[in-house]
């Protein structure tokens, strides 16, 4: 939990799954409480934003389903907080033509969203899949190799990733968005594809989420934002991962 110091904590960590469900309608709350335990999952709830903080940091729940429309703390600036502490899942409830509040919600670094009135099938297979991309490679299977390109190292068993040896802090869905185009240098993904492969056939949002998500990445590891030289753009069809001529491609450190 943050404290200042240190690297922010992936909370949540264990063989228990816990969801922390912040809304300020006591109805959403049983219904999403309701769903979400029938699957087997662990729920605490809060009702505005400025409880959604003290649970977060105690509980420390595997994710967090957090509506945008708070009382006391709402839920832009809870979902903003938790960025700066931790790189907890989360999942943003928006009313349905509340473009804006989704746009401003991926911007602040929530995982995916879903809009008011929602299905609770859909809620529960969003939550499992958000999930599902967030547990290491080595909880599943053998462990992977680490990428690397340049200064850049991705390391799929840890989900961490370092910049000339500092960590970079990356949300899900930006490590699997970096994870994927750094496993395929030099490949070009568009938009749809990349919206596939991260975010899933099922998912309801625009190409405008993949935008938004490779600003954050640059602006998280690209020397200069603005001339990326890493996640390149290729007008009119997408992004690719260009590798830096001393690299060609990602590879396994030697000596590990």
């Amino acid at each position: 939990m943050g404290t200042g110091r240190g690297r922010p904590q992936a909370w949540g960590e264990g063989l228990h799954q816990k969801v922390l469900v912040v809304d300020d309608e006591p109805h959403i709350v049983e219904l999403v409480r309701y769903n979400l335990e029938r699957e087997g999952f662990q729920v605490t709830v809060a009702y505005d934003g400025q409880e959604a903080l003290q649970r977060a940091r105690t509980d420390r729940p595997d994710l967090i389903v957090l509506d945008l429309m708070l009382p006391y703390v709402d839920g832009l600036e809870v979902c903003r907080t938790l960025r700066r502490e931790s790189t907890v899942p989360i999942l943003v409830l928006t009313a349905k033509d509340g473009e804006l509040d989704r746009v401003l919600g991926l911007e602040t670094g929530a995982d995916d969203y879903v809009t008011k009135p929602f299905s609770p099938r859909e809620l529960v297979a969003r939550v499992r899949a958000i999930l599902r991309r967030a547990r290491p490679e080595s909880a599943v299977g053998a462990a992977q190799p680490r990428l690397v390109a340049g200064d850049l190292v991705l390391d799929p068993n840890t989900r961490e990733v370092f910049l000339a040896g500092r960590p970079v802090e990356l949300t899900t869905k930006e490590f699997d968005l970096l994870r994927l185009l750094m496993a395929h240098p030099n490949r070009v993904f568009t938009r749809d594809a990349l919206l596939e492969h991260v975010w899933g056939y099922d998912y309801f949002g625009g190409t405008r989420t993949v935008d938004m998500h490779i600003s954050r990445l640059r602006d998280k590891i690209e020397d200069d934002p603005a001339s990326p030289t890493y996640i390149v753009t290729v007008r009119r069809v997408g992004y690719k991962f260009k590798v830096p001529e001393a690299t060609r491609r990602p590879r396994r450190p030697s000596g590990r």
